[in-house]
């Protein structure tokens, strides 16, 4: 038996059942819906006409005035009907409009329950090959193959033959390359002295020494 109550009678029947039942019954959600707008829409087209009336009356009223007392009088009387009439209708918009909004949220919630019913229905029937028991066995044995594959990998990445502390190698080669210096004197000394210029170095400097004579000359002629 489902665990899931059945919401909607008769939603298994077939078309000409329904159609029977709802005959029977009373028109569906969706028919009276479209009859509250109709009514709506006449109603609103009644209001239009009621206040065109009424301008037209109050108009009347204003034309005659005192000139003639009882049509003035007659005029605001209709006014007044006519008023009424539309107050009336406000009204009644406002029940019918509150019916069919309530009216549609109960259509709309109707909907959503027949579909969450499908959606449970259709879990219930995804859900029936499973055993959870199974379902905790098979991640158990996945679990394990991955731990197995892991101590694989670290096996086969280990490194064959002996293995050496890298940093006491370090430290034997740097001993190593100190004896090395001992053994040769230590390094060679830099000289302190500077190293004599090239000949090409004394060229350019006596070049330059007898261009600035020529112009201190030029110069002094200049000033003379």
């Amino acid at each position: 038996m489902s665990k899931f109550p059945n919401f909607f009678k008769g939603s298994s029947s077939s078309g000409s059942k329904s159609k029977h039942h709802r005959s029977r019954g009373g028109p569906s959600p969706q028919e009276a819906i479209h009859k509250l707008r109709e009514t709506e829409e006449m109603l609103t087209k009644k209001q239009d006409y009621l206040e065109k009336r009424i301008e037209q009356e109050l108009a009347i009223a204003k034309k005659h005035g005192t000139k003639n007392k009882r049509a003035a009088l007659q005029a605001l009387k209709r006014k007044k009907r006519l008023e009424q009439q539309l107050t009336q209708i406000d009204g009644t918009l406002s029940t019918i409009e509150f019916q069919r909004e309530a009216l549609e949220n109960s259509h709309t919630n109707t909907e959503v329950l027949k579909n969450m019913g499908y959606a449970a229905k259709a879990m219930k029937k995804v859900h029936e090959n499973m055993d959870v028991n199974k379902i905790d066995d098979l991640m158990d044995d996945i679990t394990e193959q991955q731990d197995v594959a892991r101590e694989i990998s670290d096996a086969i990445s280990r490194p064959f033959g002996d293995t050496f502390d890298e940093d006491e190698l370090l430290a034997e080669l740097e001993e190593l390359e100190q004896e090395d210096l001992e053994d040769m004197g230590g390094l060679p000394s830099v000289p302190s002295s500077r190293l004599p210029a090239s000949r090409h170095s004394q060229r350019a400097t006596t070049r330059r020494k007898a261009e600035e004579e020529n112009d201190m000359r030029m110069l002094e002629s200049w000033a003379i």
